[in-house]
């Protein structure tokens, strides 16, 4: 039965393992992203009792070997009607590999802004990129202003880059600001400003002509995990990225405070004392 099940719910990158104790394994094939039909699963494990589908949280990157998954037919075996309703018409979980995209970055400044502030980033960039298959193959630097913007952005996309990464002197906070402002002047069209994520909110996802752009909170300059890493984990898959999808994000979307942080949540937060 455990058998049966686990070829019915696994799908592209995942292999099974040999039915032992009425428990199969499901294990990733490849390096990639967990892309799981929650509501499948959901349906699968109220059928019965006694069979049963545990998995690993959706949409996190994974190494090949890892462990996705594993079913568990608690008296090692059922009526096969009982397995036949826990069946599923298509498999609910697979791996997404990594498509090894070519990304450019494009970061501007103003006055006061410190090379080495950049150059941090351009190694943060370099790094997470590379945690998900791709690549930094070129970068531009230019001033905080909407021409120099559109004219850094057409260089970006003459050296063949499937995807752009801008991270500006001045956080997006609006469709007006200079990003969403020369992403536009260039050609391209802002899909979605701002996640329900944070650290990680101020982020913008646009598309130039095919191209994914993604505008980048100020926590990105940073390693650790925000939320633009969510959206651009699916990019690096070739998933799509919808607003909708971005906008699913809020449960779960409060991530550990980074130390250091210009305005820690409980300090933005806290009552202010009139004087």
């Amino acid at each position: 039965a455990a058998t049966r099940l686990a070829r019915a719910v696994a799908g592209d990158g995942l292999t099974t393992s040999t039915a032992t104790t009425g428990r199969v394994n499901l294990h990733a094939a490849t390096d990639g992203l967990v892309v799981i039909d929650t509501a499948g699963v959901h349906r699968l494990n109220g059928v019965n009792e006694a069979v049963t589908l545990a998995t690993i949280p959706p949409w996190q990157p994974i190494t090949a070997r890892t462990m996705v998954a594993t079913i568990k037919i608690i008296p090692f075996a059922v009526p096969d009607s009982v397995l036949t309703a826990c069946l599923p018409a298509t498999p609910l979980l697979r791996v997404a590999p990594w498509r090894g995209l070519r990304a450019g970055l494009l970061q501007t400044r103003v006055r006061g802004t410190k090379d080495s502030v950049l150059a941090k980033t351009t190694e943060a960039t370099a790094r997470r990129l590379a945690s998900c298959g791709a690549s930094l193959i070129a970068e531009e630097r230019c001033t905080h202003r909407t021409a120099d913007v559109v004219a850094a952005l057409e260089t970006l996309r003459a050296a063949d880059c499937d995807l752009l990464l801008l991270v500006g002197a001045s956080a997006i906070t609006d469709r007006c600001d200079v990003l969403p402002t020369a992403v536009v002047a260039a050609g391209g069209r802002i899909t979605h400003l701002g996640m329900p994520v944070d650290p990680g909110n101020l982020l913008m996802l646009a598309n130039w002509d095919g191209v994914p752009v993604l505008g980048l909170p100020g926590c990105a300059r940073s390693p650790r995990l925000n939320g633009a890493d969510w959206v651009l984990w699916r990019l690096a898959t070739g998933l799509p990225v919808a607003p909708a999808d971005i906008m699913g994000m809020g449960v779960g979307g409060l991530i550990s405070e980074v130390p250091g942080r210009p305005m820690p949540r409980a300090r933005a937060s806290s009552p202010q004392t009139m004087p």
